[in-house]
């Protein structure tokens, strides 16, 4: 079992006031020729109530998610909250990127500084539909970015330690064609992000990683159909604290579903278990 160790993500959030952190300069986005091995992240759920616009959050005890519950203000300007695990000490983050729908995209993190710092990496993210951190795509230590834009063009920006990201390099084009992307760690148990892709059919698509940032994922293998029947598809890594990273869906009504990944490319996740009641509907999930 594991429970919430982050040093206060959630309450510098909601802050009305924080220290904006100094960019340190160190590191790189490119990968090191020795990286430090992957090990499978485990983070929170997080979802804004629909009528309160309260952030809430869900962390993990045993094969459940339990309530951390809400923080009081009005998240509604909130459209995405991106943890990642730059320390890769098993997950709880140590980092988040915050995107909102004005287009401004934050990071969160300990890096250069004792004390969580805010500090602001740039404008111009709402051209993008859907935005997430599936993990390292090169290899390097710290996590990368992939934005899917409204023309259908998967886009991708490599990470720096405090959050900065590089221009942003084409993956392709065609990813119009899906609804859902989701993905954060290795689903196939070769040490190399992955996501998955659910298309306007139902159908569920594997791409695997590749390890190079500038093709970052292989063509797509089928997992299956029937997808359809979720509204929402997401991954927070080990949810189950197997060393495998798995997917949640939610139901159309609201029920929350995790599927446990098997490391197997062929076969990547067990049938489903509901780890969460109804009402998770009332929620626009991060």
């Amino acid at each position: 079992m594991f429970e919430r160790r982050r040093p206060g993500l959630r309450a510098a959030l909601v802050a009305t006031a924080v220290a904006v952190a100094t960019a340190t300069g160190a590191g790189s986005a490119v990968a090191a020729p020795e990286a430090d091995p992957v090990v499978a992240p485990a983070f929170h759920l997080y979802g804004v109530h629909k009528q309160t616009h309260e952030l809430w959050e869900w962390y993990h005890r045993g094969p459940l998610l339990v309530t951390d519950g809400g923080d009081g203000n009005d998240h509604s300007d909130l459209a995405d909250l991106i943890p990642v695990d730059n320390s890769h000490d098993g997950g709880y983050g140590y980092g988040e990127w915050n995107l909102y729908k004005n287009g401004r995209l934050d990071f969160q993190g300990l890096v250069g500084n004792p004390w969580l710092s805010t500090k602001n990496v740039g404008r111009g993210w709402d051209i993008y539909r859907t935005v997430l951190s599936p993990g390292t795509l090169g290899g390097a230590k710290e996590a990368d970015l992939i934005g899917l834009d409204r023309a259908g063009v998967l886009w991708s920006y490599l990470g720096y330690p405090d959050g900065r990201v590089t221009t942003r390099m084409r993956v392709g084009g065609g990813w119009g064609q899906y609804t859902e992307l989701a993905g954060q760690g290795d689903l196939t148990g070769d040490g190399r992000a992955d996501i998955t892709a659910r298309d306007k059919a139902g159908v569920l698509w594997l791409y695997k990683g590749t390890g190079d940032y500038k093709a970052p994922f292989a063509g797509r293998t089928k997992i299956g159909g029937g997808w359809n029947a979720y509204d929402r598809l997401l991954s927070l890594g080990d949810s189950d604290a197997d060393g495998k990273v798995d997917l949640l869906a939610r139901k159309t009504t609201g029920e929350l579903l995790r599927y446990s990944g098997t490391g197997n490319a062929a076969r990547p996740f067990t049938a489903p278990v509901q780890i969460k009641e109804s009402f998770m509907k009332e929620y626009n999930l991060l």
